[in-house]
């Protein structure tokens, strides 16, 4: 069996960031690392998004930004005041192709394109397994996500789950300018459902269908929503360019408490993701860059991980969502009916003082999170 002192099972978003990080901060070019995957990474598989204060580290493969969207409500339409922010696209391909290039140029890490099937810690070291070889290591960090982790736990768990399609119209028909942030004006149906349109040229766009709920939909469901409101915005020349389909955990469930001292689950297997949104590349940018100082002082990788308030915060969305899901159109439309959308994205980026929490924290339906808090404060 080979022996790597790092290995990460999965060769996703929070490894790579992780790995490319560790590449680049020259202090682990002693340490051997392999990444596997069963996935080759060589697809346009996804698309993520986030925003951002100015130029940041990852502007080179942002393939479109915008200073401005809209939001929609039930019965408003309100063009976002972003302030310094912009709101940043990525394509998947682009981060993959980045991200190996650089990796290829460091001979201590290696990537194989096997299955993972099981992983254990044996005290003086991890064994993996994988469809076709077994290896050793000193450290594992895995991000193959269990679904049936965070379901033996107390509190509940959602899915962001959407499907876009990136259309192509013949005529210009797009404001390239602004995105639709959310468009909650679709119809609910019991849910917390909204639109994405992420317009990359007047004749170019990712349109999403996406829902915040417990269980995923028929596969003709998305298509059929995302079919209407095409309808609904006087599209009716065009062709689907590519698809792009995924679900996405929203839960505050602790995953790091299934740490131990040589193995960690980082990305949405270790909680990375941002439970009240479903937004995951900005945390784990943060959180890449939290594990690298760690790494470089700590050995116990039980110690990595702290909770703060905003775990709380989320802990009373998710549990208003739970038990009365279609209120999720209710509470955004709350936070961004005045247009000033900057306060919130400190907010839910986590850089928010307490002073700012609440004011954030007070354009939100009281009573919900009253109840919520009452619930969860036995």
């Amino acid at each position: 069996m080979k022996h790597y002192y790092y290995i990460f099972t999965g060769a996703g978003l929070s490894s790579l960031m992780t790995v490319y990080k560790m590449a680049l901060s020259g202090r682990f070019n002693d340490k051997s690392v392999l990444l596997i995957d069963s996935n080759p990474k060589n697809t346009n598989d996804r698309t993520w998004c986030f925003w951002e204060q100015g130029k940041g580290k990852w502007d080179n493969i942002v393939s479109k930004s915008w200073n401005t969207a809209w939001f929609a409500g039930k019965s408003f339409k309100k063009e976002l005041d972003f302030g310094d922010y912009q709101y940043k696209m990525v394509s998947g391909i682009d981060f993959y192709t980045f991200i190996f290039d650089e990796l290829k140029q460091h001979p201590n890490i290696e990537f194989a394109n096997q299955k993972v099937i099981d992983f254990a810690d044996l005290q003086n070291h991890v064994l993996v397994k994988t469809e076709t070889e077994n290896y050793t290591c000193n450290k594992l960090f895995n991000s193959i996500y269990n679904p049936d982790i965070p379901k033996k736990g107390k509190h509940p768990v959602l899915q962001q789950h959407f499907k876009g399609w990136f259309i192509k119209t013949n005529t210009p028909v797009f404001d390239n300018s602004k995105a639709t942030f959310m468009d909650f004006s679709i119809p609910q149906k019991g849910n917390t459902r909204f639109m994405y349109v992420l317009p990359v040229s007047s004749t170019e766009a990712l349109i999403e269908y996406t829902l915040f709920s417990e269980h995923l939909l028929a596969e003709e469901e998305y298509d059929t929503a995302i079919k209407d409101y095409i309808t609904g915005l006087g599209i009716t020349d065009y062709e689907i360019a590519d698809k792009e389909k995924g679900s996405i955990p929203m839960t505050v469930y602790p995953f790091w408490k299934n740490n131990t001292q040589n193995i960690m689950h980082i990305g949405s297997a270790g909680g990375w993701t941002k439970a009240s949104t479903g937004y995951t590349f900005k945390n784990s940018d943060k959180q890449s860059e939290k594990l690298i100082r760690f790494l470089e002082r700590e050995n116990d990788l039980r110690k990595f991980y702290k909770t703060n308030r905003f775990w709380f915060y989320d802990l009373l969305l998710l549990d208003i969502l739970y038990r009365t899901n279609e209120k999720g159109s209710e509470i955004f439309a709350a936070l961004f009916k005045k247009g000033n959308a900057s306060p919130v994205f400190k907010f839910l980026d986590e850089e928010t003082s307490l002073i700012e929490d609440l004011s954030v924290i007070a354009k939100c339906p009281k009573s919900l999170f009253i109840k919520a808090l009452l619930r969860n404060s036995i």
